[in-house]
């Protein structure tokens, strides 16, 4: 994946650790600049500041230059193409000489302690490649979480106990996915391109290839609110679509199994074709049902791939 244009945004753009390891946080977005400028000033909030800031966008017009220049860190953005696999892996290939890069959505809110819990977890625990948090309140399943509430519901939220570790997951949760670099440079991990756009499933996708050099793991000490904002979004054609095509090719090179794709392609399409009826006001069934027909139409036609999506309106 080629960069096309970086830009820095800080008084340098060189991390240097401020701690033990070096953390850069990296954010792939695309056409949601309010969110951005909403959202990303409150990383000042952090007790453990990452020693870097790397925003990956498809237009540098999709960023607020002056509200990146005020945060506390090295800020850099990135153009590239679009498509969430595409960012992410551009946003991997600028930061070589990273230990961990944790992968955010551009309307995530960590708690104050999150970097700095997650860094003691890759310290103390070498063996584990990849975390991922826990989302004390998820807006993608209903109607979204304001910045406002989401920092309420942050402050709100009691402390974890000291004495509850990390446990191994399946999966990490892409808004809030964590990568050990050494497993990057070892094992020649990407995100596969083969899944664009939204590029549904491929945290799951990565997290499974991640498997075979160490663990994935969920911690209950990395809190963390996802506002799920509607704004920006896939197409519910592309979406639906997706919902099936994504998890057959994921089964297809075997980084999910027969069980968890059926489970995914199933509970979405009976949501979608019970509630079409009676649709929630911020999902489109009808579209994506339709886009969940038109892959199995594919799916029995021979001509099914996530790529598809491309080229629909």
């Amino acid at each position: 994946m080629t960069v096309e244009t970086a830009q820095a945004l800080a008084r340098n753009n060189t991390a240097t650790p401020v701690s033990g390891m070096v953390i850069v946080v990296g954010i792939p977005s695309a056409g949601r600049r309010d969110i951005i400028t909403a959202v990303i000033p409150h990383i000042s909030r952090l007790t453990r500041q990452p020693d870097e800031i790397v925003i990956c966008v498809p237009t540098t017009d999709d960023v607020d230059t002056k509200a990146l220049s005020r945060l506390p860190c090295p800020v850099r953005v990135l153009v590239s193409q679009r498509g969430s696999c595409k960012q992410r892996n551009a946003i991997l290939d600028a930061v070589p000489d990273a230990d961990v890069v944790l992968f955010l959505d551009d309307d995530f809110l960590l708690a104050p302690s999150y970097l700095a819990e997650m860094e003691q977890l890759f310290l103390k625990n070498p063996d584990v490649d990849i975390s991922t948090g826990t989302v004390i309140a998820d807006g993608i399943t209903g109607p979204g979480i304001s910045v406002t509430k989401g920092l309420e519901l942050l402050r709100n939220n009691p402390e974890p106990s000291e004495a509850t570790p990390a446990c191994t997951a399946y999966s990490g949760y892409g808004c809030n996915l964590a990568v050990r670099m050494s497993a990057v440079h070892i094992g020649g991990l990407r995100f596969d391109e083969n899944l664009p756009l939204y590029g549904w499933l491929e945290d799951v996708d990565f997290s499974r290839v991640a498997a075979r050099y160490g663990r994935v793991v969920s911690s209950p000490r990395l809190i963390g609110v996802h506002l799920g904002t509607k704004v920006g979004r896939t197409s519910s054609l592309r979406f639906g679509y997706s919902q099936i095509a994504n998890p057959i090719y994921l089964m297809r090179k075997e980084t999910m199994s027969l069980r968890h794709a059926a489970h995914q392609m199933g509970r979405n399409l009976l949501a979608n074709l019970f509630k079409v009826w009676r649709p929630e006001p911020w999902i489109d069934r009808k579209g994506r049902l339709n886009g969940n027909l038109l892959a199995l139409r594919h799916l029995v036609s021979g001509r099914l791939a996530p790529q598809n999506i491309e080229n629909m309106d």
